[in-house]
């Protein structure tokens, strides 16, 4: 079976959005800094990226308005507007859980939760992640888009890896 792996960023008081959905926070503590790149890493072992619509249409006409920027991945949007799909841009109309139990029977790599809330919360809540890779940004929203949702209990995970740059810390636990 497949690993997923939810990996994301979340601000201190555990936010992925603030309040008018925006990520323009999602940086170090220092601009003239630079920060370790561990995306690079953790792509070589992903071929699937999932996320919802929201998160589709912010990278698609905000971040890279340009080109796809996971066109060398499989991408899954999960939407409820029917829409074309290509070989590698796919838009499905299936919940969350169902597609990710689906992906995990089929072959291939890992596959990487990119978010939105709407798409990680019922996948945490329903057990479906394997590796939690959340880099905590010095930043405090007070109020945003949560990546916490309600959960249906204790969720015991183990810490397997720490690294700090520019003040971004990045965690990674997988469950016990």
């Amino acid at each position: 079976m497949r690993k997923v792996t939810l990996y994301i960023a979340m601000s201190l008081d555990g936010y992925i959005a603030d309040s008018s959905g925006n990520v323009d926070w999602l940086n170090g503590q220092d601009d003239d800094t630079e920060t370790i790149d561990t995306y690079s890493n953790f792509i070589n072992g992903i071929d699937t990226v999932v996320m919802g619509w929201k998160t589709y249409h912010q990278v698609a006409t905000e971040l890279s308005p340009d080109e796809w920027v996971y066109s060398a991945l499989t991408s899954y949007i999960i939407t409820h507007r029917e829409l074309p799909s290509t070989e590698n841009l796919k838009f499905v109309q299936e919940g969350p859980c169902n597609l990710i139990q689906r992906l995990k029977r089929e072959p291939g790599r890992g596959i990487w939760i990119c978010g939105g809330a709407n798409i990680v919360q019922p996948l945490i809540k329903a057990d479906l992640i394997d590796e939690y890779d959340i880099s905590i940004i010095p930043t405090v929203l007070g109020d945003g888009v949560p990546l916490w949702g309600g959960t249906d209990g204790e969720m015991k995970l183990k810490l397997t890896r720490t690294q700090s740059s520019n003040g971004i810390m990045e965690l990674v636990y997988v469950r016990r």
